[in-house]
């Protein structure tokens, strides 16, 4: 018997993965998040399947139902929304699992951001512009950040930055960046992305809080900010270069 961590992507059911599909697809009990996870995704699992909404349940309840799956040898989809990688609290439970003795295996998915690059159109490292890309979120009622890891200190590197959970506090994250990228750093708020009710808002840091109030986005979006979001002028990458050296062929 197995847990399997499942990122179930960004929130459109065809953005999961060939393997988080076929582990849904023979798993016979499921826990997901019903705010979170597309409902269409439940479809493919088994006939029979006892399926799980942790939405409104604890660690420990969450736990408990994984190890009594253990306990009768079924295996176990854990849907988590975008990537188990980031922001899903699925370290809590590897931790709650390996004490216990549960196994469990990491099955990658599509993350938020990479979901909102793509309806941006914009590759977020951009040659001569951005080569980092820094994923954070704020505080707010969530975990404390850690020392050093608030947005003044993290925009002095002027990287791209792509905040998770963060929209409720656009007036605030306005705030603490400005003086690092300055009023005319372009931004873009991408909620919901790649559902068929996706909402994007383009501007710069000194309208887009206006934007986001007026559209009336508070949750399941993330912030994008950096000058790769309108970069036009910049050098071919290396990669594809005519002066690259190429192995020849046999």
């Amino acid at each position: 018997m197995t847990v399997f961590f499942v990122g179930a992507g960004p929130g459109a059911a065809d953005l999961i993965t060939v393997r988080g599909l076929r582990v849904l697809e023979s798993s016979p009990v499921c826990l997901y998040a019903g705010s979170l996870v597309p409902p269409e995704l439940l479809d493919s699992c088994p006939a029979g399947a006892r399926l799980v909404d942790t939405a409104n349940l604890t660690l420990d309840e969450i736990v408990a139902e994984l190890a009594g799956a253990h306990r009768a040898g079924l295996d176990v989809a854990r849907l988590h929304s975008g990537d188990p990688s980031v922001f899903s609290a699925m370290a809590e439970q590897m931790r709650r699992l390996d004490a216990l003795g549960v196994p469990y295996e990491v099955v990658p998915g599509v993350p938020a951001f990479a979901a909102a690059a793509a309806s941006l159109g914009r590759e977020l490292t951009v040659p001569g512009v951005g080569q980092t890309v820094i994923l954070t979120r704020t505080s707010a009622r969530a975990t404390p950040m850690p020392e050093g890891e608030d947005l003044a200190t993290l925009s002095a590197s002027r990287a791209t930055m792509v905040l998770h959970l963060a929209v409720q506090r656009i007036d605030a994250v306005v705030a603490e960046l400005l003086p690092a990228y300055g009023a005319g750093c372009p931004v873009a708020v991408v909620a919901r992305a790649g559902r068929a009710d996706e909402l994007i808002l383009r501007g710069t840091l000194a309208d887009i809080a206006d934007r986001v109030h007026e559209a009336g986005v508070r949750r399941t979006a993330v912030i994008v900010v950096g000058r790769v979001l309108s970069a036009s002028e910049f050098p071919d990458s290396h990669l594809y270069s005519a002066a690259r050296e190429r192995a020849c062929g046999s």
